[in-house]
């Protein structure tokens, strides 16, 4: 199927009226990352949105600050609570990996996740199982 460039253009002013952040737009990180998504991703992605707690590990420490975090339009947007209008980062997703980490990389706790593209990594951990699992 050959889409019309009505159609193209409608989708990408659509996504761009969803994202606060005109820098982390989906058309907007495909061209910095020289990528693309298929209409069929991006009708799943959304229809799939998430929120809730995760815990984020900061770089060179054993510490973990709590966040509220939406994924949407395959970007996590991160806030203080679930009660704030407006995030404090968001981290377009497009052409990160998600693994578990290593043995070697020394986070010895449940429901940890590494996202991780070219020299970014971030470390997330969910409060359970099913969070994790989701």
């Amino acid at each position: 199927d050959q889409e019309s460039e009505d159609d193209l253009s409608a989708s990408r002013t659509s996504l761009e009226r969803q994202s606060p952040h005109r820098g982390n737009t989906t058309v907007h990180v495909c061209w910095h990352r020289n990528t693309s998504v298929s209409m069929i991703d991006f009708s799943i992605a959304v229809e799939n949105q998430l929120s809730g707690n995760l815990l984020r590990k900061f770089k060179n420490s054993n510490g973990w600050q709590k966040l509220w975090v939406v994924f949407t339009n395959f970007c996590m947007f991160f806030y203080k609570s679930h009660q704030d209008n407006h995030p404090l980062a968001s981290l377009p997703l497009l052409g990160y990996s998600l693994t578990i980490p290593s043995e070697s990389e020394n986070i010895h706790k449940d429901y940890v996740f590494k996202l991780h593209f070219k020299s970014h990594v971030y470390y997330f951990r969910a409060e359970s199982e099913y969070t994790f699992e989701r």
